[in-house]
Order: structure tokens, then sequence, then C-alpha cells
């Protein structure tokens, strides 16, 4: 007998539109059928759940799209240090983060860890490596939890990262380089971020920046050809990052870069569009909150350009749920893919992202109202994660 879940009366994404009062059948981890409601069951099966009874769920007019799929979301680092060092062990930290993901309808994870040796900022090169045997170790995860190695330009970072990928899977790689007076940070919002954001002191911060100005153009980029020779011969996916000019991409994408995370400027992210084909992605927070955190380009303003092709979560995995819903007067498939399907093709996931038959059974069934709200999430055709609304007939006990 075929175990099957049947997604009724829902608002279906689809890559070509909203089917209206649709439904989607999942069946052994695949989706089995997408359409309107009233079709006929799938032939020679049963909709049963794991003890034999029926499972039809009635999504009650709300939105059944695909699991979102992020990039680039550091929240598994604030779970390692929920406060300035008071470190936790890695797999609880993996396995928080990994819950907190599934309930924002995150089914796919790609967690960027950052290699680089600021424990000012509860960052380090240990720290880095125990959290990436963890997401390779990690076995109760309730969503496919990836590793993204975000690699400081550095010979500690990047012989690091060489050293891991014979251990580990890394499923994407990425260069960055932050350092005052670049197009990102001048040097009091250097200092800023990394006291505001790091929890560092003013005097951690000035030291870090003089250790990063100390390391050449030639230096980084021969460090940078070290990481793009890693990507390369494991056939891992590379990505640039905060390119701040049409230069950068220019030179990243000579290296094999196929993606351009948080370009700084407008003629970054458009250069790496139109001249490399390189995915772009912003941060699905820049977009929510209507501009970023730092002055950098605007997602939406981005988006109105046509440059961005994926949204990730950087710092706030619900972002990348509510993203889909800010109206940037385009299609909601269009929105929803941003966060779905675009992300899973940048690196070459092509077996999800998308409600049609054949395709990962990753599913999510969101309440958009008043503020998106995942109901029930779905991987690989197995129920991870139920909200259940309070029985508003039901009497709240008295309190005391």
């Amino acid at each position: 007998m075929t175990e099957l879940v049947e997604i009724r009366n829902g608002r279906i994404v689809t890559p070509h539109g909203v089917v209206e009062g649709g439904r989607v059948v999942l069946a052994d981890r695949r989706i089995a059928e997408v359409g309107r409601a009233g079709t006929e069951p799938v032939s020679g099966a049963t909709t049963v759940d794991a003890d034999g009874n029926a499972t039809t769920v009635d999504a009650d007019g709300n939105v059944v799209m695909p699991g979102l799929i992020d990039l680039h979301g550091d929240d598994v680092e604030d779970e390692l240090y929920p406060r300035s060092g008071a470190r936790v062990d890695a797999r609880e930290a993996v396995i928080a983060a990994d819950r907190g993901n599934v309930s924002a309808g995150i089914t796919t994870k790609f967690h960027a860890i950052a290699f680089e040796e600021t424990p000012s900022e509860d960052r380090s090169i240990a720290d880095a490596t125990a959290l990436c045997r963890a997401l390779a170790d990690a076995g109760e995860t309730l969503g496919d939890n990836r590793i993204h190695a975000r690699c400081e330009l550095s010979e500690e970072s990047v012989g690091a990262v060489e050293s891991l990928l014979e251990e580990v899977p890394v499923d994407l790689v990425s260069v960055m380089h932050h350092v005052p007076d670049g197009a990102q940070f001048d040097e009091e919002e250097f200092s800023d971020h990394y006291v505001e954001q790091r929890d560092c002191t003013r005097e951690a911060a000035a030291a870090l920046a003089v250790r990063r100005r100390n390391t050449s153009t030639r230096q980084r980029a021969a460090y940078a050809d070290r990481v793009a020779a890693i990507a390369r011969d494991r056939s891992v996916p590379l990505a640039s990052h905060d390119d701040d000019s049409p230069e950068a991409v220019d030179r990243m994408a000579a290296m094999g870069a196929s993606i351009s995370e948080f370009p700084v400027t407008l003629a970054a992210a458009e250069r790496a569009a139109s001249e490399h084909g390189i995915a772009t992605t912003m941060g699905a927070p820049n977009l929510v909150r209507g501009g970023s955190l730092w002055d950098n380009l605007s997602a939406r303003d981005a988006v109105d350009a046509g440059v961005v092709d994926a949204l990730c979560t950087d710092y706030h995995p619900r972002s990348l749920l509510k993203a889909p819903f800010v109206d940037t007067g385009e299609p909601l498939a269009e929105r929803v893919a941003r966060v779905t399907v675009n992300p899973a093709e940048a690196v070459g996931l092509y077996d999800r992202g998308r409600l049609r038959k054949g395709a990962r059974a990753d599913v999510l069934v969101v309440d958009p109202d008043p503020t998106p709200t995942v109901e029930r999430v779905y991987v690989a055709g197995r129920e991870a994660m139920r909200t259940t609304r309070p029985d508003t007939a039901r009497e709240r006990v008295p309190t005391a």
C-alpha cells in the first residue's frame, strides 16, 4: 500500500501561477499530482498515514508552496553562542538551528559557517570545523541541512577549508574579505558592525581592521585562487561575497563563481546578471525591512531592476518566509521562485523547489495573514512539523 498525503482546498503556487482551490498529492517522497480539487485519486493508490488511516489535509484556502531553500544563513553560529562567550555543544546548536529553520518553512538549509579567526566575535576556525562535523554527523534533523563554507582570505582560513573538504561533504564555498574603507564599510561602519552585530569591543574591532588591511591585494588574489581551485576540484559551487564593483564580479567570474552574494552596488549586480549569467542573491531581511541595514544596495531596488535571482536568510530565518509576501508588483509565483526553485537551481538541486509531478515532496501550508505563518511542513513527503491553533470554542482555564 502506497502511503499518500493529499492537501486539498489550497492556493497552490505552481511554476506557472496559482491554482485556486487546488490540491497536491504526496507519495513516496515525491509529488504525485498537482491540480484542481475534485480530480480522481491517484490510480492504484490509497491515501493513508503510517497507521493506515486516510490522510487528507484541508488547507482551508491557505497558500500551498514548495519548501524554502536558503543558500546563506548564519543563525547556527548564534545557536552555538547564544551569548558572547557562552558556547554550547555543536551538536545541540545544529539541532536547535534545524528546528528553528523548519518552523520558518526552510526545508533545505545551507548553513553559512565562517572560517575566520576572530575570537572576539565568537568566530574561530576550530568552532567552524566543529559545526561542520556536527552537521555532517547529524542524524536527527528534520530538514535537509548542508554546509556552506565561508572562507576569509587568510592562510589559516583557506588551509582549514582545504582540510575540511577532505573530511566532510561541503555543498557551497564562498570567499569573503570584510575590510574598512571598502565599498561596504567605512572606518566607523566597520567598527559599528563588529561592536553592535558581533559583540566585539572597540579595541578588538580596531585590531581586526589592522590585520585585514595588512593582507595585500596580491595575497588576497592568491587566496581566492586557492578557494576557487578547491571548489573546482570538488565540483562544489563557488560564490563571491559583497561584490562592490563590476570589476570585482569579473574577477570572481573568471575564477568560476556561479553565485554573487549580497552585491553592494547595483552596478555589480547588473554585471553579474547581464554579462556573466551569475545567480545574484540578496538578503530577505533587506527586502522585508525595506532597505539594507548598512545602507548598501536595497534589495527592493535590485528587484525593481530585475537583477535578483534568489533571496536568503542572512541572519534572520523567518524573513525568508515573509519575503514572497512582500508586494513587489510581481505575481506571487515569481516571488515564491526567489526562495524556492531559483536558489535550488543555482546550486544544481534540480529535484526540488517547485510543485510539479516527480519533484521531491518538500511542501508548506502557509497562512499569510496577518503575518506569514507555517501551518504544516512536509520534508520528502513526511510531515516534519505542524502548528495548531487554540480551539476558540474552548474556554481558557482561569488563573488564580
